[in-house]
């Protein structure tokens, strides 16, 4: 069954929201961490008196799920499904903060929003939707997992329209914890540099994008889905390249009919490795991109990465600045993205042109 995507909501460090062309303007920074460029008026999506007791992830997560709907034009979505690696980390932070500090009365509010499950239960309260609704918390399998459920509801015939999505955010305390972890550079550095910087660590990030997967193809339609795939902890370079040349194959299609190659660099010296390695040992001659120094690294990255790799489908053009190497095809038909984390996660994703 074809799943088309036929609307997108993404909130990211770039302007992706209140724009009117694609990576137009493309944002450097020289932070800690890249932080979303949310919308200016949240009143457009949430009610006002609602947004009051709602926190900053829940409110990204409502906004782009209005916007993914509103531009595909479908008012009531079949399933809601969500991917989180972390949930609402501030909200957590909150309620174990009172607790530590022996309060006598703890707020409700920020233990009921620190449950990952909030964000897809908010979106289908706003909408009153009554459907299906799932949450899945995998670390950086999580909107890979999302992905492979909404595939699941249109293959089974379950549903025709899948509003699907992956959210995470960043907080200082996260950030100073994880950094002590050694997961990102000591040193602010500027974003479109990164892959310049050969030292350990990434750079955080953070966004929320949501897509609408259905069954039939629109005018404005951006790609399609053919595949999704995770392994974990694969032996060697050899497992890789047979499972990718069998989910190839399962599409009628062969390394040879990839054009291009989207790859989750992220400035870690130590992780990067792996992306090299794997490019040299499968994909000789196709032509490579990353993503990373757009977003930051985040658990639900990819999520980003799709935003990305559907507007150059659409758009059939590739933007320099995302470039690794000279090489390029055209047209641009099929996309495959590759992402993993510290050699355990390793995720791919096949999208094609419709």
């Amino acid at each position: 069954m074809p799943a088309y995507i036929n609307g997108i909501g993404m909130i990211s460090p770039q302007k992706t929201v209140e724009t009117n062309g694609f990576l137009t303007e493309i944002m450097d920074y020289d932070a800690e961490y890249l932080s979303c460029i949310e919308p200016s008026n949240y009143k457009l999506y949430i009610d006002p008196i609602q947004s009051r007791r709602m926190n900053r992830l829940i409110k990204m997560g409502i906004a782009s799920a209005k916007l993914c709907l509103e531009e595909s034009g479908c008012t009531m979505p079949d399933a809601i499904i969500t991917g989180t690696g972390l949930g609402s980390v501030e909200d957590t932070e909150k309620i174990l903060g009172t607790i530590h500090l022996e309060q006598p009365f703890l707020n409700p509010t920020p233990f009921m929003q620190s449950t990952y499950n909030t964000i897809s239960s908010q979106i289908a309260i706003q909408l009153k939707c009554h459907n299906y609704n799932s949450t899945y918390v995998h670390r950086t399998f999580s909107f890979e997992s999302s992905l492979q459920d909404a595939l699941l509801q249109i293959v089974e015939g379950t549903a025709n329209d899948v509003l699907a999505g992956g959210i995470d955010e960043m907080t200082l305390n996260h950030l100073a914890i994880t950094r002590r972890l050694g997961h990102w550079k000591t040193t602010p550095v500027n974003n479109l540099q990164l892959l310049n910087w050969n030292t350990p660590g990434s750079m955080a990030g953070e966004g929320a994008g949501y897509f609408l997967f259905s069954t039939k193809k629109q005018p404005s339609s951006y790609a399609r889905i053919l595949d999704v795939k995770c392994l974990y902890k694969p032996v060697n370079m050899d497992e890789i390249k047979h499972q990718i040349t069998r989910m190839l194959a399962v599409s009628g299609l062969t390394v040879s009919n990839i054009d291009l190659l989207l790859l989750g660099l992220n400035g870690d010296n130590r992780n990067d490795l792996v992306y090299s390695d794997f490019a040299n040992c499968i994909f000789q001659d196709a032509p490579l991109a990353y993503y990373k120094h757009l977003c930051g690294e985040y658990h639900t990255a990819s999520a980003f990465a799709l935003w990305l790799t559907a507007n150059i489908l659409k758009e059939q053009k590739i933007p320099e600045l995302i470039r690794v190497n000279e090489k390029s095809r055209e047209p641009v038909r099929h996309i495959l993205i590759y992402n993993q984390y510290y050699n355990v996660n390793h995720s791919f994703i096949l999208v094609s042109s419709v």
